[in-house]
């Protein structure tokens, strides 16, 4: 499987937070499996952060550095034709870091590993347990 993982899962697996169910777990260590995060979910959480919305975000992201290296994840850059394809989605859902990350996984061909159900309405393939 192609894995572009959302900002929460991507959260969840550098803090063990028992939220990500086994099977998603499962998934992310399977080196069969390409396992991509994408700098929308840095500036997620830092935008986050200075908000006061993620009280550790700034933590969150010096532990993603480590560890994402260490797992082999592959960073996708964001570049013209993410933003264009993420500007022409429905506009069911107006977040626009979900509306960024839906646009580089369809692009790409990758499914995104998210319980938000709100790709869905996107036209991304959403995988969850």
């Amino acid at each position: 499987m192609r894995l572009l993982l959302d900002t929460h899962v991507l959260l969840w697996w550098v803090t063990g937070d028992r939220k990500l169910p086994t099977q998603c777990v499962a998934w992310i260590v399977d080196r069969a499996n390409e396992i991509a995060i994408s700098p929308v979910s840095a500036y997620e959480i830092r935008f986050k952060a200075h908000k006061g919305l993620l009280p550790h975000g700034e933590a969150a992201l010096e532990a993603i550095e480590r560890v994402v290296g260490s797992a082999g994840f592959l960073s996708m850059p964001l570049t013209w034709a993410h933003a264009i394809a993420a500007g022409t989605l429905p506009m069911t859902h107006r977040d626009p870091f979900d509306r960024l990350l839906a646009g580089q996984a369809i692009a790409e061909g990758y499914s995104l590993l998210s319980a938000d159900a709100a790709f869905d309405h996107l036209g991304a393939v959403r995988v969850w347990a």
